[in-house]
């Protein structure tokens, strides 16, 4: 009886069903697809935040560069032969890049954390490398002059002329190293990288002069697999050729930290400790246990680096997450009231039709259910159409993919986004900003789905609501008024 009176009751008002389910399905619709946009947002700031931190790494340890002339830091010295020839000379600079070095037992320390599940160290490092010759001039005798010296002479007895020609041509190149521990490669910035030719390192390699250099920088010099690579006078094999998988690489070469350590000069020194926290959701409590625990460091989160992140994925993120947010709450809560006010409303109508159902002995609770039933319908019917608008919406903005500008810049004060692989797109990058173009998509989710079902029915339910305490109060007396 009850589905069969339902059946009927929707047949007749298909006009105010479809007014109802429409108002639903705009809400849900905007709900679908504020949320898929929103996700978007994150994998495109996620995509970001890999190009700098490298996967899997949760948080990094560094320590803040010395100011300019505290004795931290010290300019480069280039050092050449006077030689009577005119060969060309070479000589090469490797300073660390970034950050102040810390001791390489700091790694085996953050990994002793509370909350720590891995820790791995790595050394980041710039080559100046400044490649000519000098060119000895020629000295011109002028031809009759006189003094006292004589003819063509000056007044001490010297010859007068003038040196001409020569001079110096010295070409600067620099590139970015990066020490890496290849017996962990889980951690670090290589592992934003794919390797595209060749191989990765093996884990034998800790000292071994072997090198993965990226692919930009492998075209810009022509470099490939069996080539090697010089850093400071030490040829390294080119093992493989990495591609980063987003924005820039975190180097230009890769080699192992011992390696980099003995070409740096800085043995058993490292620059950044990368962190895998055991829960993700612990990250700042980590974050705390480790800048107690171990003093002079700065800890970097990606939550850190995610405020540094600027440009349109910035300020659409921010609209997607206010705006939209409330604007999908403004539409809800309106589409709920009007459903509300609407099966009120058509309650109301049907005063007779109610007070003739209990004259004949229908019951309130009966009924308020049957009213409810065919509001849940209406809701039910909403979230299907609602679905439906979401998910061509979320398909249209990622057929569309919208490209977004991400600016990453450095905050400037030694927080772990002045330069290396923390910042600024990498060892060598220091202050420099980066613009990456990331495609937007929007992803709808399970978990969105469900929460539009659960929506629907809640809109269902408040409209039945609304509809049913006004059917209760009705009494047979006021449909034969009606009648009457």
């Amino acid at each position: 009886m009850f589905f069969t009176y339902l059946r009927r009751e929707l047949r007749r008002r298909r006009k105010a069903a479809l007014v109802v389910a429409s108002g639903l399905a705009l809400g849900i619709a905007l709900v679908i697809v504020v949320s898929s946009v929103s996700s978007g947002m994150s994998k495109a700031q996620d995509k970001v935040l890999e190009s700098l931190y490298g996967l899997g790494t949760d948080m990094t340890v560094t320590k803040a560069a010395a100011a300019p002339g505290s004795g931290g830091t010290e300019r480069p010295r280039f050092e050449f032969d006077a030689k009577d020839d005119d060969a060309t000379q070479s000589t090469d600079r490797v300073m660390v890049q970034g950050f102040q070095t810390l001791a390489a037992d700091t790694v085996d320390k953050v990994g002793g954390q509370a909350g720590v599940a891995d820790a791995v160290g790595g050394l980041s490092l710039t080559v100046l490398k400044v490649d000519g010759q000098f060119k000895r001039g020629e000295f011109k005798q002028e031809e009759g002059a006189t003094g006292q010296g004589g003819p063509g002479g000056g007044r001490d007895g010297q010859p007068r002329g003038e040196v001409r020609g020569g001079g110096a041509s010295f070409d600067v190149n620099s590139f970015t190293v990066y020490g890496t521990d290849v017996t962990r490669q889980g951690l670090g910035p290589l592992t934003s990288s794919r390797i595209t030719a060749g191989r990765t390192f093996k884990t034998s390699e800790t000292d071994a002069k072997a090198a993965v250099v990226d692919s930009a920088y492998a075209k810009e010099k022509s470099l490939a697999v069996g080539k090697s690579v010089t850093v400071s006078g030490t040829a390294y094999t080119i093992v493989g050729v990495s591609t980063a998988d987003s924005g820039d690489a975190a180097a230009d070469v890769y080699i192992p930290l011992k390696q980099a350590q003995t070409v740096a000069g800085s043995g058993n020194k490292v620059t950044t400790v990368y962190v895998r926290a055991a829960d993700s959701q612990r990250i700042d409590t980590v974050k705390a246990a480790i800048q107690k625990n171990i003093s002079g460091t700065t800890v970097t989160t990606s939550a850190d680096l995610a405020d540094t992140v600027s440009g349109s994925l910035s300020t659409a993120s921010g609209l997607a997450s206010s705006v939209g947010r409330w604007l999908s709450i403004a539409v809800l809560a309106a589409a709920f009231l009007v459903a509300g006010l609407l099966t009120s409303s058509a309650v109301s109508r049907r005063v007779r039709e109610f007070g003739t159902l209990k004259a004949l002995g229908w019951k309130s609770g009966r009924v308020t259910r049957q009213v409810v039933g065919e509001a849940l319908v209406n809701g039910l019917i909403g979230g299907v159409l609602g679905i439906a608008a979401g998910l061509a919406g979320a398909y249209a903005v990622t057929a569309v993919s919208p490209t977004l500008t991400a600016q990453l810049g450095s905050s400037g004060g030694g927080g772990g986004m002045g330069g290396g692989p923390m910042g600024g797109g990498g060892p060598g990058r220091q202050a420099a900003a980066k613009t990456l173009d990331i495609a937007l998509t929007a992803p709808v989710s399970p978990t969105t789905i469900a929460v539009a079902v659960a929506l629907a029915v809640a809109g269902g339910l408040i409209a039945g609501a609304f509809g049913g305490w006004r059917a209760s109060r009705l009494r047979p007396a006021d449909a034969l008024r009606r009648v009457a």
